[in-house]
Protein backbone atom coordinates (compact mmCIF):
# COMPACT_ATOMS: atom_id res chain seq x y z
CA UNK A 1 0.00 0.00 0.00
CA UNK A 2 1.41 3.38 -1.04
CA UNK A 3 -0.24 6.81 -0.78
CA UNK A 4 1.41 9.76 -2.53
CA UNK A 5 0.09 13.32 -2.49
CA UNK A 6 0.79 15.16 -5.77
CA UNK A 7 0.69 18.95 -5.65
CA UNK A 8 1.16 21.85 -8.05
CA UNK A 9 -0.36 25.28 -8.52
CA UNK A 10 -3.77 25.49 -10.26
CA UNK A 11 -3.72 25.33 -14.04
CA UNK A 12 -0.23 23.86 -14.24
CA UNK A 13 -1.28 20.62 -15.92
CA UNK A 14 -1.15 18.40 -12.83
CA UNK A 15 -4.52 16.77 -13.48
CA UNK A 16 -3.50 16.03 -17.09
CA UNK A 17 -0.37 14.32 -15.74
CA UNK A 18 -2.42 12.23 -13.30
CA UNK A 19 -4.98 11.30 -15.95
CA UNK A 20 -2.09 10.00 -18.05
CA UNK A 21 -0.88 7.95 -15.06
CA UNK A 22 -4.38 6.45 -14.81
CA UNK A 23 -4.30 5.51 -18.51
CA UNK A 24 -0.80 4.01 -18.39
CA UNK A 25 -1.07 2.25 -15.02
CA UNK A 26 -4.59 0.88 -14.41
CA UNK A 27 -3.47 -0.56 -11.06
CA UNK A 28 -2.94 2.98 -9.71
CA UNK A 29 -5.90 4.76 -8.11
CA UNK A 30 -5.96 8.50 -8.77
CA UNK A 31 -8.26 10.48 -6.49
CA UNK A 32 -8.87 14.21 -6.12
CA UNK A 33 -9.27 15.57 -2.59
CA UNK A 34 -11.49 18.43 -3.79
CA UNK A 35 -13.79 16.03 -5.63
CA UNK A 36 -14.21 13.81 -2.56
CA UNK A 37 -14.91 16.94 -0.48
CA UNK A 38 -17.51 18.09 -3.02
CA UNK A 39 -19.29 14.73 -2.89
CA UNK A 40 -19.59 15.06 0.89
CA UNK A 41 -20.59 18.74 0.75
CA UNK A 42 -23.21 18.12 -1.94
CA UNK A 43 -24.87 15.43 0.20
CA UNK A 44 -24.70 17.47 3.39
CA UNK A 45 -25.08 21.11 2.31
CA UNK A 46 -26.55 20.91 -1.19
CA UNK A 47 -23.74 22.87 -2.86
CA UNK A 48 -23.89 22.91 -6.66
CA UNK A 49 -20.16 22.96 -7.47
CA UNK A 50 -16.70 22.97 -5.91
CA UNK A 51 -16.27 26.76 -6.11
CA UNK A 52 -19.44 27.15 -4.02
CA UNK A 53 -18.08 25.08 -1.13
CA UNK A 54 -15.93 27.77 0.47
CA UNK A 55 -18.60 30.45 -0.11
CA UNK A 56 -21.54 28.52 1.36
CA UNK A 57 -20.07 26.29 4.07
CA UNK A 58 -18.93 27.88 7.37
CA UNK A 59 -15.18 27.60 8.00
CA UNK A 60 -15.42 25.03 10.80
CA UNK A 61 -17.79 22.86 8.78
CA UNK A 62 -15.52 23.20 5.74
CA UNK A 63 -12.60 21.90 7.79
CA UNK A 64 -14.71 18.98 9.00
CA UNK A 65 -15.59 18.10 5.39
CA UNK A 66 -11.90 18.34 4.48
CA UNK A 67 -10.92 15.90 7.25
CA UNK A 68 -13.74 13.47 6.42
CA UNK A 69 -12.60 13.43 2.79
CA UNK A 70 -9.02 12.81 3.92
CA UNK A 71 -10.16 9.92 6.14
CA UNK A 72 -11.92 8.30 3.18
CA UNK A 73 -8.75 8.60 1.13
CA UNK A 74 -6.66 7.27 4.00
CA UNK A 75 -8.68 4.04 3.92
CA UNK A 76 -8.02 3.39 0.22
CA UNK A 77 -5.99 0.28 -0.59
CA UNK A 78 -3.24 -0.26 -3.16
CA UNK A 79 -1.24 2.43 -4.94
CA UNK A 80 -2.99 5.77 -4.54
CA UNK A 81 -2.14 9.20 -5.96
CA UNK A 82 -3.94 12.12 -4.31
CA UNK A 83 -4.46 15.19 -6.50
CA UNK A 84 -4.57 18.38 -4.42
CA UNK A 85 -2.91 21.74 -3.71
CA UNK A 86 -0.37 22.58 -1.02
CA UNK A 87 -1.63 26.17 -0.85
CA UNK A 88 -4.92 27.70 -1.95
CA UNK A 89 -4.87 31.35 -3.00
CA UNK A 90 -7.77 33.37 -1.58
CA UNK A 91 -8.62 37.10 -1.57
CA UNK A 92 -7.27 37.36 1.99
CA UNK A 93 -4.10 35.30 1.62
CA UNK A 94 -2.93 31.73 1.10
CA UNK A 95 -4.87 28.94 2.84
CA UNK A 96 -3.07 25.68 3.73
CA UNK A 97 -4.14 22.78 1.53
CA UNK A 98 -2.27 20.22 3.65
CA UNK A 99 -2.99 21.10 7.30
CA UNK A 100 -1.80 18.67 10.01
CA UNK A 101 -5.22 17.01 10.67
CA UNK A 102 -5.54 16.21 6.96
CA UNK A 103 -2.06 14.70 6.86
CA UNK A 104 -2.84 12.66 9.99
CA UNK A 105 -5.88 11.22 8.21
CA UNK A 106 -4.22 10.45 4.86
CA UNK A 107 -0.87 9.25 6.28
CA UNK A 108 1.07 9.82 3.03
CA UNK A 109 4.25 7.94 2.21
CA UNK A 110 5.46 10.81 0.02
CA UNK A 111 4.55 14.29 -1.18
CA UNK A 112 5.46 15.27 -4.74
CA UNK A 113 5.61 18.86 -6.01
CA UNK A 114 5.36 19.41 -9.77
CA UNK A 115 7.26 22.51 -10.88
CA UNK A 116 6.79 24.29 -14.22
CA UNK A 117 7.87 27.43 -16.02
CA UNK A 118 5.43 30.25 -15.17
CA UNK A 119 5.14 30.93 -18.92
CA UNK A 120 3.79 27.42 -19.50
CA UNK A 121 1.33 27.69 -16.62
CA UNK A 122 0.06 31.03 -17.93
CA UNK A 123 -0.40 29.56 -21.41
CA UNK A 124 -2.31 26.55 -20.03
CA UNK A 125 -4.56 28.80 -17.98
CA UNK A 126 -5.37 30.90 -21.04
CA UNK A 127 -6.77 27.76 -22.68
CA UNK A 128 -8.92 26.84 -19.66
CA UNK A 129 -12.20 28.77 -19.69
CA UNK A 130 -13.14 27.56 -16.19
CA UNK A 131 -9.89 28.98 -14.79
CA UNK A 132 -10.39 32.28 -16.59
CA UNK A 133 -13.95 32.57 -15.31
CA UNK A 134 -13.25 31.63 -11.69
CA UNK A 135 -9.76 33.05 -11.09
CA UNK A 136 -8.75 35.36 -13.91
CA UNK A 137 -5.15 35.54 -15.04
CA UNK A 138 -2.19 36.11 -12.74
CA UNK A 139 1.11 37.68 -13.74
CA UNK A 140 4.24 35.57 -14.21
CA UNK A 141 5.55 36.99 -10.93
CA UNK A 142 2.38 35.99 -9.06
CA UNK A 143 2.51 32.48 -10.50
CA UNK A 144 6.16 32.13 -9.51
CA UNK A 145 5.41 33.32 -5.98
CA UNK A 146 2.57 30.80 -5.69
CA UNK A 147 4.89 28.02 -6.88
CA UNK A 148 7.67 29.00 -4.49
CA UNK A 149 5.34 29.17 -1.49
CA UNK A 150 3.56 25.95 -2.51
CA UNK A 151 6.87 24.11 -2.64
CA UNK A 152 7.73 25.38 0.84
CA UNK A 153 4.32 24.27 2.11
CA UNK A 154 4.79 20.82 0.54
CA UNK A 155 8.21 20.45 2.20
CA UNK A 156 6.71 21.48 5.55
CA UNK A 157 3.88 18.96 5.09
CA UNK A 158 6.38 16.19 4.32
CA UNK A 159 8.38 17.11 7.40
CA UNK A 160 5.28 17.05 9.62
CA UNK A 161 4.05 13.72 8.25
CA UNK A 162 7.51 12.08 8.21
CA UNK A 163 7.09 11.34 4.51
CA UNK A 164 9.40 11.69 1.53
CA UNK A 165 9.44 14.90 -0.50
CA UNK A 166 10.14 14.82 -4.23
CA UNK A 167 10.28 17.77 -6.61
CA UNK A 168 9.78 17.03 -10.31
CA UNK A 169 10.60 19.99 -12.56
CA UNK A 170 9.70 20.69 -16.17
CA UNK A 171 11.32 24.08 -16.58
CA UNK A 172 11.92 23.81 -20.30
CA UNK A 173 9.74 24.42 -23.37
CA UNK A 174 7.85 21.44 -24.74
CA UNK A 175 9.14 19.99 -28.02
CA UNK A 176 5.69 18.51 -28.74
CA UNK A 177 2.20 18.66 -27.16
CA UNK A 178 1.87 16.95 -23.77
CA UNK A 179 5.61 16.29 -23.50
CA UNK A 180 5.61 17.42 -19.87
CA UNK A 181 2.62 15.21 -19.03
CA UNK A 182 4.18 12.17 -20.70
CA UNK A 183 7.52 12.58 -18.92
CA UNK A 184 6.05 13.37 -15.51
CA UNK A 185 3.52 10.53 -15.65
CA UNK A 186 6.32 8.07 -16.43
CA UNK A 187 8.37 9.42 -13.52
CA UNK A 188 5.42 9.15 -11.13
CA UNK A 189 4.70 5.55 -12.15
CA UNK A 190 8.36 4.66 -11.61
CA UNK A 191 8.40 6.48 -8.27
CA UNK A 192 5.33 4.58 -7.06
CA UNK A 193 6.97 1.29 -7.99
CA UNK A 194 10.12 2.21 -6.06
CA UNK A 195 8.14 3.27 -2.99
CA UNK A 196 6.11 0.06 -3.13
CA UNK A 197 9.29 -2.02 -3.36
CA UNK A 198 10.75 -0.21 -0.35
CA UNK A 199 7.52 -0.69 1.59
CA UNK A 200 7.47 -4.42 0.79
CA UNK A 201 11.05 -4.93 1.93
CA UNK A 202 10.54 -3.35 5.36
Amino acid sequence: MVRVIVTAVPGSGKTTVLNMVRERAPDVTVTNLGTVMFEIARERYGVANRDEMRKVIPVEDYRAVQIEAAERIGRMEGKVLIDTHALIKTPVGYYPGLPPPLLDAIRPHAIVFLDFRPEDILERRRKDEDVLRSRGLESLEEIEEHQRLSEMAAVAAASYSSSYFLKLSCRYPQSYPFQHAEELSAKLIDYLARLEAMSSST
